[in-house]
């Protein structure tokens, strides 16, 4: 029973160590209430962030694309595309705000990048490296605590209370967070691929995660992405 349980924490060990997913995707294929990849970090207090990825999808309903949780709130930083086709909403510490009349064609990679700082409340995204307005959402807290941080769910309660109907199904890649708001130049280096700094939470080329379910790590089909 011992050697057992010592190739169990091996094997999670080994699981969680830092990969280099550069030119790879993950891949969710199907609706579910349970697949998921779970982001790991040490840290647990944040002032700001910026979280970017890239996704690809066909699906007109909601889903979730990058969830964020901690034991006193389970939308801590959330980024969540909801019914109309052009809008996304984001959360922080529970407070939200919708952001309009975007450009998000089914069928296609768009980059996506999210901002917030606590001492002022407000925050932005760029999509396909084009800013949104600013928008407050919540002010004068950093996120606090230990996070658990989800791809391709949407936590209800911190660690779980997924839905299959808020589900992400397509591919997500390149995805970093940094613990400071980044310069427009630096996003837009993001968007370009071109030597930006790696996230310094999560880093897509030493990212430390656990997958759940059935969801796939695959190459990138360059011919396709769109930028």
């Amino acid at each position: 029973m011992e050697k057992f349980l010592l190739l169990m924490v091996m094997f999670a060990t080994c699981y969680a160590a830092p990969q280099d997913l550069s030119g790879k995707v993950f891949v969710f294929p199907r609706e579910t209430s349970t697949a998921h990849v779970k982001l790991l970090t040490s840290r647990n207090k944040f002032n700001s962030v910026t979280a970017c990825l890239r996704f690809f999808t066909d699906l007109s309903r909601n889903y979730g694309l990058f969830s964020l949780a901690t034991p006193a709130h389970s939308n801590d930083f959330v980024l969540f595309k909801i019914n109309s086709e052009d809008v996304i909403r984001m959360h922080a510490r529970d407070g939200g705000t919708d952001f309009l009349a975007l450009s998000l064609e089914r069928n296609t990679w768009h980059s996506l990048c999210a901002t917030w700082t606590s001492d002022t409340g407000v925050a932005q995204l760029w999509v396909d490296g084009k800013p949104t307005v600013k928008r407050f959402i919540h002010s004068g807290q950093p996120i606090t605590g230990a996070p658990i941080t989800i791809l391709g769910q949407e936590q209800d309660s911190y660690g779980g209370g997924f839905d299959a109907t808020q589900s992400f199904i397509g591919m997500l890649s390149d995805v970093h967070m940094w613990d400071y708001v980044l310069s427009p130049s630096e996003i837009q280096r993001y968007v370009d691929d071109m030597n930006f700094t790696p996230g310094n939470i999560f880093n897509w080329r030493a990212l430390e995660f656990q997958i759940t379910g059935q969801i796939l790590v695959e190459e990138k089909q360059e011919s396709r992405i769109q930028q």
